[in-house]
């Protein structure tokens, strides 16, 4: 397990810092942490990421310049490929999902990181049984039920699609085109057969159910909401960054578009005991990462093992017009678990904004060598790709939190 030290001890400890990411921010980090320490993530209010920033605008809005959800060309390559992967699947989950088994420092980690999801396949509702059963040919177009079994595939096989909503669209084709990537494919703008067939040839993975029934427990909807509000300084008032809505929290744990989730459960209380049709996430990838590539064009992180082999793809927002990301290579100094984020306004005044998935950096922050800069968590991950950032990398909380259980200390970070 990491030792996640308190950033605030590790100050007083060693006075280690570096800086993060708008402006002219500096963040207070721990020094990198072990990955055989078997101490419990620290979730303490004490974890503080530090920053400022040369503008009026307060922390909530960092992430609020839209960009155009335009098609971006296909990629191109950006390391070796892995011509076949059909060995290295997410397997059946049998009912539990997202409960790996081995005492590798990555699997211990995830575990860690990551809810165990126990589902039952047992009295489906026609719409999931739908999806579960969804077929893809040559000239079909690509309907919700279909498009939500393709998603789940591709995020089976590590190329994930974002929050799953049975859309096709741009998170979808461009994990389409990573999956392509790294099987050797012809890489494309639509869905082939070439590529169905690579995506449905293994039978185990194809056994899957895409979308299963889960009964809701008291840790499910007994959570802290809070009120989100607008102002820095107003955020910091809060006891911590939570969910807002429980309908929220579930999204986020199944991986989902909340909006999809409640359309599922049209007639859904989301009380303790009842049963609900989510999205089964399946199982992260489990390599550990030696590398990645934050790739501009193609806003996607793609992450590959110590053999150069591409073992997964996120979808990502990398700076912005305003606020590029930085250029060259970096590699990873720190990673930290449920961060705090410290903000400085103009006159020198500081808020600092608590721990929670509403954290402007969400759940997770993995800082580099180059100052102001870091792979982390995001507050709205329906936006993910279709916003700007500050100049870093930006994810869904759920995928920085599985590239927090398997990025290796020192891993290099290239921006293309």
């Amino acid at each position: 397990m990491y030792q996640l030290t308190k950033i605030s001890t590790a100050l007083l400890a060693i006075g280690l810092s570096t800086t993060i990411f708008i402006g002219q921010s500096v963040a207070a980090t721990t020094e990198n942490m072990t990955a055989t320490d078997e101490s419990t993530p620290s979730s303490s209010s004490n974890n503080v990421v530090n920053t400022s920033d040369s503008t009026n605008s307060t922390i909530a809005n960092e992430s609020a310049t839209n960009k155009s959800a335009t098609n971006t060309p296909a990629m191109e390559a950006t390391s070796s490929t892995v011509k076949d992967k059909s060995t290295d699947m997410s397997p059946v989950t049998n009912g539990v999902s997202q409960k790996l088994t081995g005492k590798s420092k990555t699997t211990v980690s995830l575990n860690k990181f990551l809810p165990t999801i126990k589902y039952s396949t047992e009295n489906l509702p026609e719409i999931a049984q739908k999806v579960n059963s969804a077929n893809w040919q040559a000239g079909m177009n690509i309907n919700r039920n279909t498009g939500t079994k393709l998603q789940a595939l591709l995020n089976w096989q590590h190329s994930g699609v974002g929050p799953v909503d049975g859309y096709w669209g741009k998170n979808t084709r461009k994990a389409m085109q990573a999956f392509q990537k790294a099987n050797g494919l012809t890489v494309t703008e639509t869905l082939n057969t070439e590529t169905w067939q690579a995506l449905t040839k293994n039978d185990k993975l194809m056994a899957q159910p895409v979308l299963v029934s889960y009964q809701l427990t008291e840790a499910d909807v007994n959570i802290k909401t809070t009120t989100i509000p607008a102002g820095a300084k107003e955020k910091a008032k809060l006891e911590g960054m939570y969910y807002e809505s429980v309908t929220e929290g579930l999204a986020e744990k199944f991986h989902i578009s909340e909006k999809y989730l409640k359309s599922l459960n049209p007639t859904a209380s989301f009380s303790v005991g009842e049963t609900i049709t989510v999205y089964n996430p399946g199982d992260p990838n489990t390599k550990p990462v030696s590398r990645v590539v934050a790739d501009r064009v193609t806003e996607t992180l793609y992450a590959y093992d110590a053999q150069d082999n591409l073992v997964a793809s996120y979808p990502t927002t990398v700076g912005s017009t305003a606020t590029p990301s930085p250029t060259g290579t970096h590699t990873v100094e720190v990673k930290v678990h449920e961060p705090n984020y410290t903000y400085t306004a103009d006159d020198g005044s500081k808020a600092i904004i608590p721990p929670g998935p509403n954290n402007p950096v969400g759940m997770v922050w993995i800082g580099l060598s180059k100052p102001s800069y870091g792979i982390h968590g995001s507050p709205d991950p329906a936006r993910i790709s279709r916003q700007a950032s500050a100049g870093c990398v930006r994810l869904t909380n759920w995928d920085a939190l599985a590239l927090l259980g398997v990025i290796q200390n020192g891993a290099t970070v290239e921006f293309k």
